[in-house]
């Protein structure tokens, strides 16, 4: 039966590996990474649009970095600050307000970043501007994974900027601020538009389960036919250790020195002879 060989457990190992290898790859990997790839082309799309329309009026709902103009007063006593972010390379507070908006809702309000003393402790920075005031920011989702709140050199500090983490009553989502808007610090940079690589490593992972397919194929064809890899290399002599070939060498002088005793004895009985 030319097959049988793919019931030996270490074909039947790399006949698993291979396929469970090119499953992941077709189906979970790529999957993800054109996922990823459609994220960014929707955020690439809605930052053009933000930039290149007006800022609408606050409402209930809007889209994710939509321009939106908000009319309130800052609630400086419910300050947070968000810990653990990176902007621009380095290490960076950024800094949440809740926003006390005309209709009596209370958003949070992006202000900016601030930049720590040694990398961890919080900086002194300017307090929001009391009154009403009228700011324009983008609107954005809530951060996932909210923990509570927790004071640290003497400031609320969050892991994520999330509603529920820093306080009751406050709408869902958050704002950030865009330049020179009251309350505004170092104004966050917007995500560069740009497709970056997600298309390509979907494509690279799809090749990379039929590759692994296709050579599984390959030497299972190789191996089916008469003579396969795993027959040949059954044949092959076997290396012989180092002792052996010392052996073997001994055993080659000792037969060479018995050949020259040998013609030697018969040298001396010719001559003996004559």
């Amino acid at each position: 039966m030319r097959f049988k060989f793919l019931l030996k457990p270490g074909w039947l190992a790399l006949t698993l590996a291979v396929w469970v290898f090119a499953g992941a790859c077709i189906y979970l990997l790529s999957p993800w990474q054109f996922g990823r790839n459609d994220e960014r082309q929707a955020q690439n799309s809605a930052i053009t649009k933000s930039l290149k329309s007006d800022p609408v009026p606050f409402g209930a709902r809007h889209d994710e970095w939509q321009k939106v103009e908000i009319k309130g007063r800052y609630l400086p006593e419910l300050e947070a600050l968000a810990r653990l972010r990176t902007v621009q390379g380095e290490a960076a507070f950024e800094v949440i307000t809740p926003f006390k908006t005309q209709n009596g809702q209370t958003i949070l309000i992006d202000r900016g970043y601030v930049r720590p003393i040694n990398g961890i402790k919080p900086p002194d920075f300017a307090s929001p501007p009391t009154g009403e005031v009228t700011l324009i920011g983008l609107a954005r989702p809530n951060e996932s994974n909210a923990q509570p709140a927790f004071e640290q050199d003497g400031r609320k500090q969050i892991y994520s900027i999330n509603n529920d983490a820093v306080g009751q009553n406050i709408e869902p989502g958050y704002y950030q601020l865009v330049e020179d808007q009251p309350g505004a610090l170092d104004t966050l940079p917007l995500p560069r538009i740009e497709s970056g690589p997600y298309f390509s490593y979907a494509l690279q992972w799809i090749a990379f389960g039929v590759m692994a397919v296709g050579g599984w194929l390959y030497f299972t064809v190789r191996e089916a036919r008469p003579g396969g890899v795993l027959h040949e290399s059954s044949k092959k002599p076997r290396k012989k250790s180092i002792a052996e070939l010392l052996a073997e060498d001994g055993d080659e002088s000792a037969d060479e020195s018995r050949g020259e005793a040998d013609d030697a004895g018969q040298l001396h009985g010719t001559r003996h002879v004559t």
